[in-house]
């Protein structure tokens, strides 16, 4: 492999690994002796445990012990409190850990699962949300420590004297992260020290956590995340697989692996909240905004505060002097929330961008022109200036590829048979995040290099673009460049999250690289056999306050066509146009755009799960019957850019490109189903049921 322009489509450096099964995964890590454990969840919705009969389960074949809060290794209080398992008889959810099971096989494990039995003192439990919920209270702050309300100009009266005027209210169910790999991890202790292969987001974190629960030096825990079969948010923060693994490895004195079933993962590893939206836009005749209000409910559980951000992204959007942007939560009997690709922003964005396609159409304008025509020069909640904003162009090429100019405008006014054709767009926004992380460079004598520093790769490439930014710095070939990440032990990371990884892993690769080579030039003595390092600590200015506001900005054309008979949506094409700041690797960015957009069409056509009120649970809780798209379900797909060069980012121009793609598709695809059928849905998945109630409505 050769090359080392930044943006090139290098091909994945570990492909080969991945398809030949070579790459190992966090259950995937034979040790001799290597025991396996299955949870109990517990069955009821609230409560506490009176008893734990674990008789019949110790007498089955290969089992090793049952833990329950009685005889589990201690484990100090964790921060988050998702993670004290099996500490004490509370049940503040259904599916809360009430034990372990450690065998020889996850066969003999599961089985014993089933055969503990467990009794409960139950206690009255609320799991339902809704807009009026007398316990619903406007916290401090949302996700991402934004203020819970932001408030200028007088939205009230902007709406009530406004010429034109949208109040509508959207709902987005409880969804769930479901990555291919589900939540694993394998432990032993070497005497006090602790070393685990889980499948995380950020090796970095895990490894702070486990040292605090077990007391221990952080140099006595390693933490290996080589490989990670996704996480789209779920594997952000360690979950309770990695700290039950732990505890069972202690417990038994064998490597043990914690794979969590499927149908457990709705439980205990985070979901998207739901939703409740209400917008008010007011307009002039002319389409100029003069009013926008946008207020959110959402839950929240009872032992972790998690809001979802949802009303913050109508801060950034569009200029009008008047706007209130609103959260409000319910604490529930329910399973914690936590960060889902995008949280906040996209469920936000749909709503917002659905409420700007009502807008135009009661003002009878196109709307990617109404769009165009609210444009802001800052900022419109912060009043700082863009540090680049490139929407009006995504939304012009975007037309022009997607030949939106031939759209009738018209709805219900296109069609085949007896499918009804329409098409959407909507845009997208998402900040860009950038977190402190250090590096290393070695030159080493045979004229190779070695970049070292703890990222995680969950499916993203990180290994490739890191591999791009050290050779563009250093001026060598990619094929002389080696990058190691995956291993607490390597210099300390950020987490992959909040399309920040490759921006933070970046920088302090860039500048480790770019200080060996100042050391390197000029140099004439031959390299010591250990090679000449550099180090990088990017602390003070990836976390520095910007004066800009900024963002990635996107637009999203969608084609779709809807089955008068049958209720059934499908999407012919998708095109998204993004302005993201420098693209390091053409190929991993465009697989990265197209998973997102394909991640929104699931959020809009199919995905959604349900909060049974009688028993505190996900019905939707495997993917038999909670439903993401397949290849059938995606015909055509295309993702560009505009080529950004923006100043005020970091070393590597990038913005970050993980969530940007799914931010504004379920809007788009949900504004042409309007255009085809005529009828507005509010309520996501656009399923066959809700589209044969509206049309027959």
């Amino acid at each position: 492999m050769t090359g080392t322009a930044l943006g090139a489509p290098a091909v994945r450096r570990e492909g080969r690994q991945k398809v030949t099964g070579v790459a190992r995964y966090a259950a995937e890590h034979p040790q001799p002796d290597r025991a396996h454990a299955w949870p109990v969840p517990a069955t009821v919705a609230r409560g506490r445990v009176t008893a734990v009969d674990t008789s019949a389960a110790r007498a089955l074949p290969g089992v090793l012990t049952v833990l329950t809060h009685e005889n589990a290794p201690r484990i100090a209080e964790p921060d988050d409190p998702t993670l004290a398992v099996l500490r004490d008889e509370r049940v503040p959810h259904r599916g809360w850990f009430v034990a372990l099971v450690v065998a020889r096989s996850p066969e003999e494990a599961r089985a014993a699962a089933s055969a503990v039995r467990v009794e409960y003192a139950v206690e009255d439990h609320d799991v339902t949300l809704s807009a009026d919920h007398p316990e619903a209270y406007e916290p401090e702050t949302a996700n991402g420590g934004h203020p819970a309300r932001r408030e200028y100009g007088d939205p009230d009266g902007a709406f009530a004297t406004a010429p034109v005027r949208v109040d509508v209210s959207y709902r987005v169910p409880p969804l769930h992260n479901h990555p291919m790999e589900p939540h694993a991890s394998t432990a032993r202790w070497e005497g006090e020290r602790l070393v685990v292969h889980t499948s995380s987001q950020g090796g970095t974190a895990v490894r702070a956590t486990l040292a605090a629960l077990f007391a221990l030096p952080e140099d006595r825990v390693t933490v290996h995340t080589a490989h990670v079969g996704g996480g789209f948010g779920s594997k952000g923060t360690p979950r309770p697989d990695v700290v039950l693994a732990a505890m069972a490895a202690r417990a038994t004195g064998l490597p043990v692996t914690v794979a969590l079933p499927r149908r457990q993962l709705p439980a205990v590893v985070g979901h998207r909240a739901p939703t409740l939206h209400r917008l008010r836009l007011g307009a002039d005749t002319d389409g100029r905004l003069t009013g926008l209000t946008h207020e959110i409910v959402t839950h929240s559980s009872r032992i972790k505060e998690f809001v979802e951000q949802a009303a913050v992204p109508a801060r950034v959007m569009y200029a009008t002097p008047s706007s209130r942007t609103l959260h409000r939560v319910v604490r529930l009997d329910v399973p914690s929330p936590s960060w889902m690709r995008a949280p906040g922003e996209s469920p936000g964005m749909y709503a917002l961008e659905s409420a700007m396609d009502e807008l135009a159409a009661a003002l009878g304008m196109d709307p990617v022109r109404l769009r165009l025509l609210n444009e802001p020069e800052r900022e419109p909640d912060s009043g700082k200036p863009f540090s680049s904003r490139h929407l009006t162009e995504c939304l012009e090429e975007g037309a022009r590829r997607f030949g939106w100019e031939h759209r009738d405008p018209r709805p219900r006014s296109r069609a085949e048979g007896h499918l009804l054709v329409g098409t959407g767009v909507a845009a997208a926004t998402y900040p860009v995040l950038v977190q402190p992380s250090t590096a290393e460079a070695r030159a080493l004598p045979d004229g190779t290099f070695v970049v070292r520093v703890n990222a995680t790769d969950i499916g993203t490439g990180a290994r490739t673009v890191l591999t791009q930014v050290a050779a563009d710095a250093l001026g060598v070939a990619l094929d002389r460049v080696r990058t190691e990440i995956g291993d607490s032990d390597l210099p300390s990371a950020s987490l992959a999250g909040g399309s920040s990884g490759t921006a933070s892993w970046g920088w302090a690769v860039h500048d480790a690289c770019t200080a060996l080579a100042g050391s390197l030039a000029g140099r004439t003595a031959p390299l010591p056999d250990e090679g000449v390092s550099a180090h990088a600590d990017t602390a003070g200015r990836a976390d520095a306050e910007s004066p800009y506001a900024r963002h990635a900005f996107g637009a999203h054309f969608a084609e779709v066509t809807v089955d008068s008979l049958t209720g059934e949506v499908r999407v012919r094409r998708l095109l998204g146009v993004f302005a993201a700041g420098r693209i390091l690797n053409a190929r991993t960015a465009r697989s990265q755009f197209v998973g997102g957009m394909v991640m929104g069409l699931g959020m809009a056509l199919t995905e959604g799960s349900t909060m049974d009120a009688a028993f505190g649970d996900f019905t939707e809780s495997d993917l038999a019957s909670y439903h993401v798209p397949a290849h059938a379900d995606v015909p055509a797909v295309e993702a560009h850019w505009i080529d950004e060069d923006d100043a005020h980012l970091n070393p590597v121009g990038g913005k970050g490109i993980g969530e940007i793609g799914n931010v504004g598709t379920a809007a788009a695809i949900g504004n042409a189903v309007h255009h085809a059928t005529g009828v507005r849905f509010r309520d996501l998945p656009l399923t066959p049921d809700r589209i044969l109630t509206g049309l027959r409505g």
